[in-house]
């Protein structure tokens, strides 16, 4: 079976899968809404699976098949629904989970099926359109993410009894419901500036709990039981140790001479660790403190009085990040030119460069498609996130100077090398926006279901019994 990008990442990755068939094509809605820019290969299990609404009806007369639904005037075929229940059954047991209930799959296949029809009404409705040029760069894309040729791809739709002409339609219709469901939800998503601040406070709480700290104590024990009179005195002598340090005597000398911790002949020190590691108490004493500093006042726990002094601390940067600078050069695909044939230029280009034969600089200058071409593919400096997914997953396993193979993305095939990498910590307005990106993917299912509720209520809906 010809397979869509999702359905291979998501069997490699089941946890990312909530639950199969639970939003349109077995697609979770958070799969839906961890993909970045167009979802179409997101939603080609749609395509790969079902029939176009045009010819739906001449299909279920020939085949013996009929009219489930009427959704405005398009129409939901009971052989769509089978076949969208065989797909997430067969997802199921790819991704080991025990099968569904099959009366509620299949109504989960049937409403799925309703709200694209919707969808797609909707979509016609407001004039959206998808030139043939579109089309032909998605059955590229399928057939490169399948490691096939077209005719491959064309073969292959035949063998499982699927049109041509109808698969190039539905992946019409799902490039214009993406378009929809991308304008229509993520104008409804607002984010507050209040939202944005709790995210970062968030972050700079985790900061503060994977910080590292080198910390010295003096501890005055306090035996199991004691009476008032041993707490007392146990209490002074640890009072006497806080004043003695804070009034400027050594830390280490006065902890090797009066404190009773395994630490005492080295001072006090207890050696560097995260804070998480270190007890509640001790994290929370010396939140505020700087390096040098000590506490102003006793720790009581358990074991005695501790007297605490800050050695070291080595904050966790808040936005710190790994960028890269990096170059490539870049094939876009048409019906002129192939993923097989860009990918095989690409590659005798890669052996040119390793050779020597030929720079980086100079190929990119002459073959590269985009805008980065004059600057011999440089594309500067970037944070992760930046690029799109399947750029980045090929990159950043590349060490400085290494080249990679070919790429394909939604823009054509790469070749990429990385010239340098570096720390750096993103200033508040470019933290501040992805804190804002975070959250709006965040609440895209919500209102991804929110808009589809809605559109669904707005709908001329049908439902068809099974011919006697």
């Amino acid at each position: 079976m010809i397979e869509s990008h999702s359905a291979v990442q998501n069997r490699l990755n089941p946890q990312q899968v909530d639950h199969v068939a639970a939003t349109p094509g077995g697609v979770s809605q958070r799969s839906w809404a961890r993909c970045t820019g167009p979802r179409l290969l997101c939603a080609l299990a749609m395509a790969l699976g079902a029939h176009a609404a045009g010819g739906a009806e001449r299909n279920a007369d020939r085949n013996g098949d009929y009219i489930a639904a009427v959704v405005n005037q398009e129409l939901v075929t009971a052989g769509e629904v089978d076949r969208r229940v065989e797909g997430a059954l067969a997802e199921a047991r790819r991704a080991q989970q025990p099968p569904p209930n099959a009366e509620q799959l299949r109504q989960q296949a049937l409403d799925a099926l309703i709200v694209e029809r919707a969808i797609i009404s909707t979509a016609r409705e407001f004039g959206m359109k998808v030139d043939e040029v579109e089309v032909d760069r998605a059955v590229q894309s399928i057939a490169a993410q399948n490691q096939v040729s077209i005719e491959a791809l064309r073969e292959r739709l035949r063998e499982e009894g699927l049109d041509y002409a109808r698969f190039r339609n539905n992946l019409r219709d799902q490039i214009m419901m993406e378009r929809l469901r991308e304008r229509e939800v993520y104008s409804r998503i607002k984010i507050t500036e209040e939202d944005i601040d709790q995210v970062l406070d968030k972050l700079r709480q985790q900061a503060g709990n994977s910080a590292e700290l080198n910390l010295a104590q003096i501890l005055v024990t306090v035996p199991e039981g004691a009476d008032p009179s041993v707490l007392a005195a146990r209490q002074q002598r640890a009072e006497q140790a806080l004043a003695r340090v804070r009034g400027g005597e050594d830390f280490a000398a006065v902890a090797r001479e009066l404190s009773e911790d395994a630490n005492a002949s080295k001072g006090g020190e207890i050696g560097l660790r995260p804070a998480s590691r270190l007890p509640d108490a001790f994290a929370e004493a010396t939140r505020s403190l700087k390096s040098g500093e000590i506490t102003d006042k006793l720790l009581r726990s358990g074991a005695g009085f501790h007297v605490l002094k800050v050695l070291e601390r080595k904050e966790a940067a808040l936005g710190r990040v790994t960028q890269t600078r990096a170059r490539h050069i870049l094939l876009r695909t048409s019906p002129q030119l192939s993923v097989e044939v860009a990918s095989q230029r690409l590659a005798e280009y890669r052996a040119q460069i390793e050779s020597k034969k030929r720079s980086f600089e100079d190929v990119a200058r002459e073959h590269s498609e985009d805008g980065t071409a004059a600057r011999g593919g440089d594309l500067g400096w970037f944070s992760p996130g930046a690029m799109v997914p399947e750029f980045e997953a090929a990159m950043n396993p590349l060490p400085e100077g290494g080249l990679s193979e070919p790429i394909v993305s939604r823009f054509g095939v790469h070749l990429i090398q990385v010239l340098e990498r570096r720390d750096v910590n993103l200033e508040m307005k470019q933290m501040r926006e992805q804190a804002r990106n975070v959250l709006r993917e965040q609440k895209f299912p919500q209102a991804y279901q929110d808009w589809t509720k809605e559109l669904r209520a707005r709908s001329y809906i049908e439902m068809r019994e099974p011919p006697l």
